[in-house]
């Protein structure tokens, strides 16, 4: 039985696994970091390994990867490499083949995920020239945030823009996918209720979901929306960008500004890393710190509005699970929905944090198990020749 190999790029990462099937991977890997550096760790039989690399982007990256989970693809390489791929646009709700067609489509959203979807798809070329016997398989963070109400796509421009694919697509919904599904094995109670996801991370964002299935998120026609982020700005006002291009800042300006320069490390001045702002103890930090807790309350309570209600709000990703702080601040202003927390729970990051009415869960995410399904998914749909095992 030839194994399955997830690649998942971030804008400054990239993690890896191998799996025999979906249930557990057999080892698992990633470069961190990336840049000057660079760390390489790699965990298998509760054994982990970690190594630096002098210097790596995502190309150095992989061959590093690829070649430190030589023992574990075997001979014959991968029957198929899963992807994790940023923006799959509003027409494609699950995994699918990577054939040249499809690529040619995705690279057309380039704009729309530029930290992100570059990375992916070099990735895919990559990847299809180390194992060109292995099928490529595409796994969507958009996928999971089709099938929303119109009401929550649209934005009031001209219907005609929302025809032309001007509308919200939410992102990060790998990690959705998979708190959903733990929620119904882990609680099952919860399983159909109304539950807020907060996947908070260098990249965050929020989503509604009512039994197991995405309401309306927080990201919107990009992953710009919403949160303030590591070094991206959320939510702001158009005019802001308008007054701005009126003052000679070109598009190419206003990207870097608004994907790399802005968030947390704009508003610091100190760095786009809440381990480093938590420990600062400095008045840029505290301001940046309160403000992107003061939008992550707003955003659950509108949310809650969407939902009419919420039955649980889940903490996930690097910032959700390890920074205690950052859930009691955005929680302390939401105690009239119910969401109270108890702090000697919070302080010891236990699954469960709450003391009130709702549910405050705490949670890790697995795209990457996610990717597995995905790509296990699309073989099961290929003609026999091409099945699976």
């Amino acid at each position: 039985m030839r194994p399955i190999l997830t690649l998942n790029a971030g804008s400054s990462s990239l993690k890896a696994a191998v799996y025999d099937g979906v249930a557990a991977a057999l080892v698992r890997a990633e470069v961190a970091a990336l840049g000057a550096g660079a760390i390489m760790t790699i965990t298998a039989d509760g054994k982990t390994q970690r190594h630096e690399i002098a210097s790596a982007d995502h190309a150095h990256a992989f061959a590093a990867l690829r070649k430190a989970l030589g023992p574990w693809l075997g001979q014959g390489g991968p029957i198929a490499v899963g992807h994790r791929i940023v923006h799959g646009g509003a027409e494609i709700d699950g995994p699918r083949v990577l054939t040249p067609s499809c690529l040619a489509k995705l690279e057309g959203l380039v704009a729309l995920a530029p930290l992100h979807q570059p990375h992916n798809l070099a990735l895919v070329r990559a990847a299809s020239q180390a194992f060109p016997q292995a099928v490529q398989i595409g796994a969507f963070d958009t996928a999971f945030h089709r099938g929303h109400d119109w009401l929550h796509d649209t934005y009031a421009l001209p219907r005609r823009y929302f025809d032309q694919g001007i509308r919200r697509y939410g992102f990060h919904g790998l990690s959705y996918a998979y708190i959903a599904g733990r929620v119904a094995v882990d609680y099952p109670a919860l399983a159909d209720g109304r539950l807020i996801v907060a996947h908070l991370g260098n990249g965050a964002s929020l989503c509604a979901i009512k039994g197991g299935r995405s309401v309306a998120s927080s990201m919107g026609f990009s992953a710009l929306d919403g949160l303030p982020m590591g070094t991206r700005v959320g939510q702001i006002d158009p005019g802001v960008l308008l007054y701005l291009m009126g003052e000679g800042m070109d598009q190419a300006a206003l990207t870097r500004l608004l994907y790399s320069e802005s968030g947390l490390k704009g508003l610091s001045g100190i760095s786009h890393d809440m381990r480093v702002l938590l420990a600062a103890k400095s008045p840029q930090a505290d301001a940046a710190i309160a403000y992107f807790c003061a939008h992550l309350a707003q955003g659950i309570g509108g949310l809650s509005a969407v939902l009419g209600g919420v039955d649980a709000v889940i903490f996930t990703g690097g910032i959700g699970q390890n920074a205690a702080p950052i859930r009691a601040m955005a929680l302390e202003k939401l105690a009239f929905l119910g969401l109270v927390v108890d702090e000697g729970a919070n302080a010891a990051h236990a699954p469960r944090i709450d003391k009130g009415k709702v549910a405050v869960l705490v949670m890790a995410t697995d795209e990457e198990q996610m990717i597995a399904q995905a790509v296990q998914q699309a073989l099961a749909a290929l003609p026999d020749e091409k099945g699976p095992m």
